[in-house]
């Protein structure tokens, strides 16, 4: 008879859960968004080209995607614990190696592809699964918190590592980011349980206490996750979510998280300055990410896609143009860091609403992988304009189009029934 390890709180120790899944997505996103603060640094320091820094940036948001959806099924075989501190060892000791690198392919190497394999098992897809597994009321604002952890990443991480590279270069900084991830790991280990049943807890909200699940076969995640996507396939709604989505990466994480440091550049701005930017930025999407989870439990998360992508496109397209002054980029940080990942909430609702809640994870991991593939191709491209042309206006402008596209694509996306879960196979 198995033996249940009982927690303080009772139920609310859900709430522990998610604090903890905050603290290792904040860490996951400080790494990703650390290309975008060594990508001066190390130019000056090894004299590579931008476009080589951007490619390992980009390679390292495309694996960020792309590990997503398998490490959700995996945390449906070999469970969310282990899948969750197999991630985070991998994010310390890749980012660690880099402080012996001498060539661009050894960046690619640490922070492309081992981070990127790496920070995927602490994507948003683990914030969706631990969701869906912990709360059954106020699913929409603990997924809007969670999906904050992204903006405070960016908050904590970004003006301290602006601050390391401008007085001690780019070794500080990969220091500093290693040593965060390594901190979550023993956190993990002792204060996240497998599951509610396993503290003898039904979900936040609900009444009886779920029954475990057989374990699956590590082997089978892989299978589980291309028969969840096979299935979702053929639901248009899948192809909708997967499309806005990759502009959401395309005009976040590629565009704004990799070269607004170097733009602000461009135009005059230190390295601090521009840091200090970001990290407006992020404390205005911490508001309006929780907000955007709050609203997504009483509105139609379609329209609320729609006023986000609109939002977001008109502040893209009217940035290139501002004069780069303290009352013009205070009032860009408010409008576009209240957006920047508000889109997350909706997005989640309506993957579950559309797949379920077993395969709604999974889904969602798949149409994160969407997101970080558009990210890659603005990380990698906009490297490349920047190199060609000496300027990023074209850059922001494409994106501040895309963006009004996806807000009427939104529109069109369907608000199904969600079908039975299939089990895992065993």
């Amino acid at each position: 008879m198995k033996i249940v390890a009982r927690r303080p709180f009772g139920q609310n120790y859900a709430w522990v859960v998610a604090g903890v899944t905050f603290l290792a997505l904040l860490a996951a996103a400080g790494l990703r968004s650390a290309p975008g603060v060594l990508l001066t640094p190390l130019h000056d320091a090894f004299g590579w080209e931008r476009a080589a820094l951007s490619a390992a940036a980009a390679i390292g948001i495309f694996l960020y995607g792309l590990v997503g959806p398998f490490a959700a099924a995996l945390m449906q075989t070999l469970g969310l614990k282990r899948t969750l501190l197999a991630g985070l060892i991998l994010m310390s000791v890749s980012t660690a190696l880099s402080l012996f690198m001498a060539q661009p392919w050894q960046y690619v190497a640490t922070w492309g592809v081992l981070s990127g394999l790496g920070s995927g098992a602490v994507a948003l897809s683990m914030g969706a699964t631990v969701v869906n597994r912990w709360f059954v009321k106020q699913r929409g604002l603990v997924m809007g918190l969670l999906s904050a952890s992204t903006a405070t990443g960016s908050l904590i991480f970004l003006p301290s590592m602006a601050a390391l590279a401008q007085t001690g270069g780019w070794q500080p900084v990969v220091i500093t980011v290693s040593l965060a991830a390594a901190v979550l790991v023993p956190l993990v280990f002792f204060l996240m349980p497998e599951r509610p049943a396993d503290i003898g807890q039904a979900p936040y909200g609900a009444t009886e206490v779920e029954p475990v699940p057989p374990p699956g076969r590590p082997q089978d995640a892989v299978k589980l996750a291309l028969g969840v996507l096979s299935r979702a396939a053929r639901n248009p709604a899948f192809w909708l979510l997967f499309a806005t989505f990759f502009v959401c990466g395309f005009t976040t994480n590629g565009l704004i998280g990799t070269h607004l440091i170097s733009f602000c550049g461009d135009k005059g701005l230190v390295l601090v300055q521009a840091g200090l930017l970001l990290a407006a930025m992020g404390v205005f999407d911490m508001v309006g990410t929780t907000a955007s989870g709050w609203l997504t439990d009483r509105y139609d998360p379609r329209k609320l896609l729609f006023f986000y992508y609109s939002l977001r496109g008109l502040s893209l397209l009217a940035l290139p143009f501002l004069d780069f002054n303290v009352v013009s980029l205070s009032v860009f940080a408010v409008f576009y860091g209240l957006d920047w990942l508000a889109t997350v909430p909706p997005t989640v609702r309506l993957a579950t609403e559309n797949f379920g809640e077993r395969e709604g994870p999974i889904v969602f991991g798949w149409i994160a992988c969407g997101h970080q593939m558009g990210a890659a191709t603005a990380a990698f491209g906009t490297g490349v304009l920047r190199d060609l042309q000496g300027r990023y206006t074209e850059s922001f402008v494409i994106a501040g189009m895309l963006a009004l596209a996806a807000a009427f694509a939104a529109l069109a996306i369907a608000r199904g029934g969600a079908r039975p879960a299939t089990p895992v196979p065993t």
